[in-house]
């Protein structure tokens, strides 16, 4: 099967892949050239009774709930539509900020649902890009030919819709998935047609193994990414310090930063000075984990010599030169870097625990075992009315407890009178546990100051009477003691 690109969007209920869901999802395949291939997917994908939407987001996408539930597939039809027409060999899934958002929905998504959360998007020559850096990277390195927008503060943006305008590319309706899938096409032909060679790079270095290539060489690199100001347009001269102990990654430092400030810091300064604040009162540690499956946009040096590069980015190779040399004189950075790494992350693990846990979030807390997807494969293929017997056969107790979630999620007409009665007490849980600051408290709190906007457009005040409504239906009945 020849190779060919398949890009996607997803509009959802929230911003959180692990307590929001996906509400549409949009795609089309093209070949190498970007040309299109079949037709398109646009399928909406129902809304469950435990998930109070964050309202912004339905006023951003003017999805309500209840057209998911008029015209939408339940997840599990979604994905049987996805394995049947979408995953074929040889495909690599694209969008715009795809790996940091809507690869991550499409993942829990999957784990919710017995399918391997990952082989979609790796097996039979399957992989994954982002456009988003891709454009970051061309803005910075070889604008010529593309019109490049700026916000209204006067600062570069690459947002979709300002970019296609700028560039008269069709973009009708933004923030429809389907509407965002042709204008990211529509980008990714302009930049594959207006700078080929940076295009073909970029998606010849997509992968971890080229990523990883690049870093292990040890010398200075191009990095673009969203960490970085716009003011470099998002791009700056990094070296690595050291693999990253738990991720497939680096720590790599911005070389526009003297090292002299960090070098000589105590672990326990490193660790203030890496916390991002709003506003610093010290300059903050220019140090950032790179993970190489993430398709970071990364180019060697020799990039920066033509094409005004270095003034674009505000680079100064002496300067980029002398503070390397300092990096690689500060033999104890590395170890204390990552002693101040275990430090964080052992707090973010304590925050994630005194967190509210559930099972749909668990996703990142191991892999699933080679019994548990061939049982998994079963239990997609079984009768509704049969789920239950497959479950003293899962080992790992994540999809124990997801077993009868399944089976209400996606098939709530087959639910026994007992299986009924837990599932309306974990929708109860769910909404209500937390009293003033449980999810629907906050949920009709927020449609309260919403609705108190006196710029309110008649369209969005429609969308929160429809929320309103939604919220009403969702409530679960509290019996009097």
């Amino acid at each position: 099967m020849a190779a060919s690109f398949y890009f996607y969007d997803l509009e959802t209920s929230g911003f959180d892949p692990r307590t929001q869901r996906i509400m549409q999802f949009a795609g089309q395949r093209t070949d190498m050239d970007l040309n299109p291939i079949g037709e398109p997917h646009n399928i909406l994908i129902k809304l469950t009774p435990e998930i109070a939407p964050d309202p912004d987001a339905i006023l951003v996408t003017g999805i309500t709930p209840q057209t998911t539930l008029a015209d939408g597939a339940t997840e599990a039809e979604f994905l049987k539509i996805f394995y049947d027409e979408v995953v074929q060999d040889d495909t690599t899934f694209l969008g715009y900020n795809s790996v940091r958002f809507d690869d991550e929905f499409m993942r829990f998504l999957h784990y919710r649902n017995f399918y391997d959360a990952y082989e979609w998007q790796w097996c039979d020559g399957c992989s994954r890009w982002d456009l988003l850096d891709v454009v970051r990277m061309t803005r910075a390195l070889r604008p010529e030919g593309i019109e490049w927008p700026f916000a209204s503060d006067g600062k570069p943006t690459n947002r979709l819709e300002l970019l296609t305008k700028l560039n008269k590319l069709d973009h009708q309706n933004a923030h429809d998935a389907l509407s965002d899938v042709y204008a990211t096409i529509a980008v990714a032909k302009l930049i594959h047609d207006k700078q080929p060679d940076l295009f073909q790079y970029l998606l010849k270095m997509r992968g971890k193994k080229e990523i990883k290539k690049l870093v292990d060489e040890g010398q200075p690199f191009v990095y673009s990414s969203g960490k970085y100001p716009s003011e470099f347009e998002k791009t700056t001269v990094v070296a690595p310090v050291t693999p990253h102990p738990k991720k497939q990654g680096a720590l790599v430092f911005d070389l526009r930063h003297d090292p002299d400030e960090f070098t000589k810091l105590s672990v326990a300064e490193l660790v203030e000075r890496w916390k991002w604040m709003k506003e610093p009162d010290t300059p903050r540690l220019p140090v950032k984990t790179m993970q190489f499956n993430k398709c970071p946009a990364v180019a060697p040096l020799g990039v920066l010599k033509s094409g005004g590069a270095m003034e674009r980015i505000k680079i100064d190779m002496d300067t980029v030169k002398m503070n390397y040399a300092k990096l690689k004189a500060a033999k104890d950075f590395p170890g204390k870097l990552l002693e101040a790494l275990e430090i964080m992350d052992k707090k973010q693990q304590t925050s994630w625990l005194t967190d509210e846990q559930n099972v749909d979030g668990q996703l990142y807390d191991g892999f699933i075992g080679d019994e548990d997807k061939k049982t998994s494969r079963a239990i997609r293929a079984a009768e509704p009315e049969k789920l239950d017997t497959w479950a003293e056969k899962l080992r790992d107790d994540r999809l124990k407890q997801l077993l009868p979630l399944y089976k209400a999620r996606n098939y709530p007409h087959k639910l026994s009178t007992d299986e009924r009665r837990t599932w309306e007490a974990f929708c109860k849980q769910r909404l209500l546990s937390g009293s003033q600051n449980s999810r629907l408290a906050k949920f009709f709190d927020r449609l309260q100051t919403l609705a108190a906007d006196p710029k309110l457009t008649g369209e969005k005040q429609y969308l929160l009477e429809e929320l309103q409504l939604y919220g009403q239906s969702i409530m679960p009945i509290v019996e009097e003691e």
